[in-house]
């Protein structure tokens, strides 16, 4: 059964981080709170973990399109090719932020995504989520964990998510009640954004 680890986003404590770490490293799915909804991830190096996370959403590990959560901008040259100064721009005012860019991908892509031409990238606004890809070393895949229920996409209550996810995760990391709005998804691999889903925030581009 899974672990349930309470963290307060206004100062994580380490020791709770580093168990939450400890378990993605072995190769852990663990379910964590985010500034949109609650998510599911693992290590990005770990190809087993990474199919246990495509197996529960149900699609093929090569075709998924996960996004990877990174720390800050300065790791995005790790998977993203050479972008402009537009483009940096845009990312740089909205990150950290509620938002999910698609960016052409460069070879360094893990072996399962080497097919992709493009990745997506998040850094978001949480400091639980920022604090556990710190301490990793390196971004988590993730995936939003929607709901059956067809009024209620998402749900918000830590809770409820262990209780339905106990047995399919390795840890749940209770950070507070969620929100119920993905992220907005926004392509910037053409010349002109292109908005792909609207979502939380409202940036300008």
């Amino acid at each position: 059964m899974a672990e349930y680890i309470k963290i307060y986003e206004e100062n994580p404590n380490p020791k709770d981080i580093k168990r939450v770490v400890e378990i993605i490293r072995n190769g852990g799915l663990v379910i964590y709170p985010s500034d949109t909804v609650y998510a599911l991830g693992c290590d990005i190096k770990n190809t087993r973990a990474l199919e246990r996370v495509a197996q529960l959403k149900g699609v093929k590990l090569e075709k998924a399109n996960f996004a990877f959560i990174c720390e800050n901008l300065s790791n995005l040259s790790d998977y993203v090719r050479q972008i402009d100064t537009a483009t940096f721009k845009i990312l740089k005012r909205a990150l950290p932020g509620p938002y999910t860019f698609i960016l052409p991908g460069n070879n360094n892509l893990p072996t399962v995504f080497k097919k992709k031409k493009e990745v997506g990238i998040r850094v978001p606004d949480n400091s639980i989520l920022q604090a556990i890809v710190r301490e990793l070393g390196n971004p988590i895949v993730s995936t939003s964990i929607k709901d059956e229920d067809e009024v209620i996409e998402y749900t918000t209550d830590p809770g409820l998510i262990f209780e339905k996810w106990k047995h399919k995760v390795d840890v749940v990391v209770d950070g507070g009640y969620g929100g119920n709005i993905a992220s907005t998804v926004i392509d910037l691999t053409g010349d002109e954004p292109l908005l792909i889903r609207e979502g939380k925030g409202d940036l300008e581009i």
